[in-house]
């Protein structure tokens, strides 16, 4: 970390947001003009949207996120968390991966927390459920989900092989309704490589408190949706919240119950709770409370863009915010960014004005929907064409033209290639295998039994001889 007299631009979070503005700022700063420090508990960026395809495996994991000290080698980068600010003394405090915390002045301030997984006290939830807001969990879900197949292919206990192939997904909208869509592809095109697994053995149940998937594109394509995923085999429970799930028995709100090693918990995210730490106004569901130019009610130094803010969508009308999406944090990024550097410059600020320009989403390979709004018509696709469009929405919004070569590259070859199912579950505890190899292994009473240590057998042959 270095020392300098210049003013210092500190980005708490190095997700959509805190990337984007950061880059912009770097872009428009004059040389010398400020430091941009960038402070982030992982050292890459992950572009959410193309996780349900990194489960599937129709993407490597690592095309999937970002390297902040690569795309941003003008900035600092610091692995770690703000624990707390103070306002009065523009001082952050910064919680490395290791060491003490230490504190950090700084002049103006991003806040680019984004939003965590919404969970609500089901009992057995923190212990059976699989998030998908990591690449982690992503790989995690890959490797869990392969790795039942294999389960339910080398057992004879029905009843083993039953829970293995039963899948759970909790929440219809985007992240829902993808993940299960994507996943269920996957299964299907691994099942022609097992000899006792078919893909009628398995379940798939998707499960919602509202009474429709995908509203994020509309009633219409969200219906053709859900009638899409039954026709694919998977159960659809609408208007029902799932009550409890301890030890994998899941109980549902319309009397259902089944037995399950997989609950992928999808329903919905909040901001990130460490938002209350910072002093900041916040809005009734936990969001900080920030002006159309994306400054924060009450200062004239601190901004807040994405999943962690509530901004006015002046283009939506009054009383409306702008919805928890990547077109909106794109957009909202680079208003941030030039507004900060306006601050720093005394020019007055830009409010943020965007119109919702459609929604797509992919249901696994060659189908899914999109909403594409062209001033004030709305072009509705479904199936193949609906998927290119999904692509190639988020083939160009993935930040860098290396990660754009990469992912095209990915997907060109998953059309002349077959699908990877091998799974890595060993990924997740890859020193086990050695431990348990080097661990001390304790002598036998008597000599000549299997793991008689070497040198006691020595010393015996020694002292006959003697």
């Amino acid at each position: 970390m270095s020392t300098t007299e210049r003013p210092r631009i500190l980005v708490v979070g190095g997700g959509y947001v805190g990337l984007y503005a950061a880059r912009r700022i770097l872009k428009r700063m004059r040389y010398g003009e400020a430091t941009v420090t960038v402070v982030d508990p992982r050292s890459y960026m992950t572009y959410q949207p193309f996780l349900p395809e990194a489960a599937a495996g129709s993407i490597s994991p690592r095309h999937v996120v970002v390297p902040l000290r690569r795309v941003l080698p003008k900035a600092e980068v610091l692995t770690g968390r703000v624990s707390t600010i103070d306002q009065d003394r523009k001082v952050a405090t910064i919680a490395p991966l290791v060491g003490e915390s230490y504190e950090l002045p700084f002049d103006y301030l991003v806040v680019a927390l984004g939003a965590v997984s919404r969970t609500f006290p089901i009992p057995g939830l923190a212990e059976q459920g699989i998030g998908m807001k990591g690449v982690e969990e992503a790989i995690g879900l890959r490797n869990h989900v392969l790795e039942q197949l294999d389960k339910a292919d080398s057992t004879t206990d029905e009843n083993v092989r039953r829970r293995a192939l039963t899948f759970v997904f909790v929440g219809g909208g985007f992240a829902g309704a993808e993940t299960i869509g994507e996943v269920e592809d996957m299964a299907r095109d691994a099942a022609k490589y097992y000899t006792n697994v078919k893909r009628q053995d398995m379940r798939f149940i998707l499960v919602d408190v509202a009474d429709r998937i995908l509203p994020e594109v509309g009633p219409e394509l969200g219906k053709w949706g859900e009638e899409h995923l039954r026709k694919r085999g998977i159960e659809i429970y609408l208007n029902t919240a799932m009550d409890s799930c301890v030890g994998g028995h899941v109980v549902l709100g319309n009397g259902l119950e089944v037995d399950s090693n997989t609950i992928v918990w999808t329903a919905g995210v909040k901001p990130n709770p460490a938002l209350a730490q910072f002093g900041l106004p916040l809005g009734p569901r936990g969001h900080v409370d920030a002006t159309p130019s994306l400054q924060v009610k009450g200062t004239d130094y601190i901004w807040a863009a994405g999943d962690n803010a509530q901004i006015p969508d002046l283009a939506a009308g009054e009383g409306k915010w702008c919805p928890p999406n990547a077109q909106h944090a794109l957009r909202q990024a680079k208003v941030l960014g030039d507004n900060v550097i306006s601050a720093l410059r005394g020019f007055p600020q830009q409010d943020y004005k965007h119109a919702n320009k459609g929604a797509v989403a992919g249901l696994g390979l060659r189908k899914g929907v999109a909403m594409i709004v062209i001033g004030k018509a709305k072009i509705k696709l479904k199936g193949r064409l609906a998927w290119y469009m999904h692509r190639t929405y988020h083939g160009l919004a993935v930040p860098t033209w290396n990660r754009k070569i990469r992912v095209f590259a990915d997907w060109t070859l998953a059309l002349l290639l077959k699908r990877e199912v091998v799974s890595l579950s060993a990924m997740q505890s890859p020193r086990e295998e050695f431990s348990e190899a080097a661990r001390p292994v304790e002598a036998p009473a008597a000599q000549g039994q299997p793991g008689f240590p070497a040198d006691k057998i020595d010393r015996s042959e020694k002292a006959k001889a003697s």
